[in-house]
């Protein structure tokens, strides 16, 4: 009796423990569980600890006047860490940082492509893949620094929850000089992500995290390395991916590319990264200046 007595307490406290004990429904209508669902979407389990989104789709050309081009496959990753902060203020958030890589792949048989046969100038140019370090978000807040509570697009579709996320770009482009306000050459580009995660995942605390699929839409400017010399037109990435358990989860092609070239990406940045975030006109721009630096005068 003794025993079965002694097996129930114990039973009672592992329940009262358990990390399902203080599970509950969060509310995307209340600012703090707006900014948790957020966390829950982007971030790995716990702070500190990262997580890795995969992408997988195709690459276009648009140009009026002239069918849509297939240019590329492309595959490519984000690794990134949360951490918690607290502001006395806005209330408690996090910040977000990461690093990515994106690799222009053959569509027809998915290898890397190093060089390209640009075919509206016949030129053969170098492929720059992208690879931006840092891509650091700003913190969020349930209150903003206006004093506005923290929204998020969300809608529930049966079991399905979707947050769809529009992100119109339109700023000094790195490679388009002093002027551009009166000649033009700033960069300009929508991204659109939509993800999709399971409502019992994302919104029940019981769940440490979720692993939602994303769609991912770019059309911006060419890459500054096809060399086109200004010609109209413009890029459409179309892709689609997933949070991941882990990095090992990556297809064999990004990882053997990473380990061979870009081992730092293996990891997210450190949780307290100052440095300014880049972007492919960025990186391309230093590129191209060091290259500059390094020739011979004539």
């Amino acid at each position: 009796m003794m025993t079965i007595k002694m097996s129930v307490a114990a039973a009672i406290i592992a329940i009262s423990v358990s990390p399902t004990a203080n599970a509950r429904q969060l509310d995307p209508a209340n600012p703090t569980d707006a900014v948790e669902i957020m966390k829950r979407t982007q971030c790995g389990v716990k702070d500190s600890e990262p997580a890795v989104y995969y992408w997988s789709g195709r690459i276009y050309s648009r140009v009026d006047g002239e069918p849509d081009k297939l240019l590329f496959g492309g595959e490519g990753m984000n690794i990134r860490q949360c951490i918690a902060i607290t502001d006395p203020k806005r209330g408690t958030g996090f910040r977000q940082v990461s690093r990515e890589v994106m690799f222009f792949t053959d569509p027809k048989t998915g290898q890397i492509v190093r060089q390209w046969d640009n075919p509206w100038t016949g030129e053969k140019v170098e492929v720059m893949h992208i690879a931006n370090d840092p891509v650091n978000g700003r913190p969020s807040f349930p209150m903003s620094a206006e004093g506005k509570p923290y929204t998020i697009s969300m809608q529930r579709m049966g079991q399905w929850v979707q947050m769809p996320i529009e992100v119109p770009l339109f700023y000094e482009n790195p490679l388009g000089g002093d002027y551009q306000d009166f000649v033009g050459n700033k960069y300009h580009a929508m991204e659109i992500f939509d993800f999709a995660a399971r409502a019992d995942e994302l919104l029940d605390t019981k769940y440490p995290t979720a692993y939602p699929s994303v769609s991912w839409v770019r059309i911006s400017d060419w890459m500054p390395w096809m060399k086109m010399r200004g010609r109209h037109g413009n890029i459409v990435f179309n892709a689609m991916g997933a949070k991941l358990k882990s990095y090992a989860e990556l297809p064999a092609v990004i990882r053997d590319e990473i380990a061979a070239r870009y081992p730092t990406y293996v990891a997210p940045p450190p949780t307290d990264d100052a440095r300014p975030n880049e972007t492919t006109w960025t990186v391309f721009k230093k590129r191209l200046d060091a290259a500059r630096k390094a020739a011979p005068a004539k």
